[in-house]
């Protein structure tokens, strides 16, 4: 009898160990670069574009393909600091686990208020964004199917640049850049990572000219999968152009 109770109770333990198990938070680290080049262009006092392409390596930094976006705005200057802007962004997802001989397609509308807080030797940047994704389904490793996953996704950005040196912001002056961007999912499709991801920028702007900058530095971001219990801890090499254009005339 007590044999029977100890192996009913071992039984117990190693099912609750396995559940324990199951539900560890588990964390892989992997290595990325991203590139990526922002145009923001205004024609009017009142109306602009918006354009950025970005294009996405990962597994020691460069060892094959993830992500290649391109997204466009339409833009409306409430004034010089404040911008409303609404668009539509076409995301290709490389071969990865899940569809591992396939890219994913990604449809994604998006809207966004961004405003500025500028002195002379510091500028505040800071939007929020709403998304509607619309992500193919997956058949298989080879094969799409038909229909589209969906969720919305809320994003909060702040930026910092702060001028180093006495040259403030003029063309080949170095500034220190600091951003942070929280990604928050919400739809039926959403269970368990309402959190989907946080981005962490530290690095160094370079003014290559008035109206363009390139910023070289590094950045973590840390994601949820939607199990609930996975997360990516992306270590990012990032370099992105920032590019800005006034095209009205000339009083």
């Amino acid at each position: 009898m007590k044999i029977k109770r100890l192996t009913l109770f071992v039984c117990l333990w190693l099912s609750g160990q396995s559940v324990f198990a199951q539900n560890l938070k588990q964390v892989i680290d992997r290595e990325q670069v991203w590139t990526a080049y922002f145009n923001q262009t205004r024609f009017t006092n009142k109306l602009g574009f918006w354009f950025d392409g970005h294009l996405r390596r990962t597994d020691n930094f460069l060892e094959k393909w993830s992500t290649g976006i391109a997204r466009f705005g339409l833009t409306y200057y409430v004034n010089d600091h404040i911008k409303l802007t609404a668009g539509y962004a076409y995301i290709n997802h490389f071969p990865a686990d899940g569809h591992k001989n396939i890219s994913q397609p990604e449809h994604r509308p998006w809207q966004q208020v961004q405003w500025h807080t500028n002195s002379k030797r510091m500028k505040i940047m800071q939007w929020f964004r709403s998304e509607q994704r619309f992500r193919q389904k997956i058949k298989s490793d080879d094969e799409l199917a038909e229909g589209y996953n969906f969720n919305y996704r809320f994003r909060y950005n702040f930026s910092l640049a702060v001028a180093l040196g006495k040259r403030n912001f003029e063309p080949q002056s170095l500034s220190f850049i600091f951003s942070n961007e929280l990604h928050i999912n919400l739809g039926k499709e959403i269970t368990y990572n309402t959190f989907d991801q946080n981005r962490l920028f530290l690095g160094l702007g370079y003014q290559i000219s008035p109206n363009a900058q390139l910023q070289l530095g590094y950045m973590n971001i840390f994601q949820q999968l939607s199990s609930g219990n996975k997360y990516y801890n992306n270590h990012t090499i990032r370099a992105f152009v920032f590019h800005t254009l006034d095209l009205r005339k000339k009083e």
